[in-house]
């Protein structure tokens, strides 16, 4: 069970994190969420498709790592094979939270850090630190602290974007048949991609409205990202000597 504390430079003045990536620090996930923000970096080597929160029947959209739980196959001696880890994954283990000030009397909220203290990657004896000799952040602190705040907007912008997409129908089911190189196959249930018929017969003034909201640009970089299979089928292939 996660054990969340505000970072403070007393608490946590002798905290390092781990930053190798390996099953044994929680990196044996298949997929993680993503939003618009970050698409044009998860595409260049993930697919992102869309799914459903079991709790909420909410969709949201995840990049792929596998094709089965607890697969990852960028994972390999200790690092995560590509340059970019999609931030939801990649703030492990922090996250961001809000805390109540009083400011002339007025009651104010700001953003602030939390970390899990039972994460296999929090320690004292290796990895990189959270602050420096005297209570400064170390710049590792800082650029996570930037990266939750990116994360934060993200979320907020992929929410009025998973609206959009539900308001005008574009979702659709779909099941995605792999076959490996030794005739092995693989069926994934429960994804979600655009329909492109449905995207087609939008009108032009629709069209106009997703594009200077930005939303066309990362529907067509969702459709572009599925391509990446291919690749998750290579490595997948590699992985089991095929």
């Amino acid at each position: 069970m996660p054990n969340h504390t505000l970072v403070n430079n007393i608490d946590h003045k002798d905290t390092k994190i781990i930053t190798e990536r390996s099953a044994a620090y929680g990196d044996d996930i298949w997929f993680t969420q993503t939003f618009p923000a970050e698409y044009r970096s998860v595409q260049a080597y993930y697919p992102i498709f869309f799914t459903k929160d079991e709790n909420t029947g909410r969709f949201f959209s995840v990049a792929l790592f596998g094709f089965q739980q607890n697969e990852n196959l960028f994972i390999k001696d200790n690092r995560w094979s590509v340059p970019y880890i999609p931030l939801t994954h990649a703030r492990t283990p922090f996250l961001i939270g809000e805390q109540a000030l009083m400011e002339d009397g007025i009651e104010k909220h700001q953003r602030v850090l939390f970390l899990d203290e039972d994460h296999p990657r929090v320690n004292t004896e290796q990895g990189e630190p959270l602050f420096l000799e005297f209570g400064a952040n170390a710049p590792y602190l800082e650029s996570m602290a930037d990266m939750m705040e990116v994360l934060h907007h993200g979320i907020e912008d992929h929410n009025a974007f998973i609206d959009m997409l539900v308001e005008l129908e574009l979702l659709e089911s779909f099941t995605l048949d792999v076959e490996l190189n030794d005739r092995s196959q693989h069926q994934m249930l429960g994804f979600y991609t655009i329909n492109e018929d449905k995207l087609a017969a939008l009108s032009s003034e629709v069209i106009a409205k997703l594009h200077q909201n930005g939303h066309l640009q990362a529907i067509y970089m969702t459709l572009a990202s599925q391509s990446n299979v291919t690749r998750l089928i290579q490595l997948k292939n590699a992985q089991l000597g095929l």
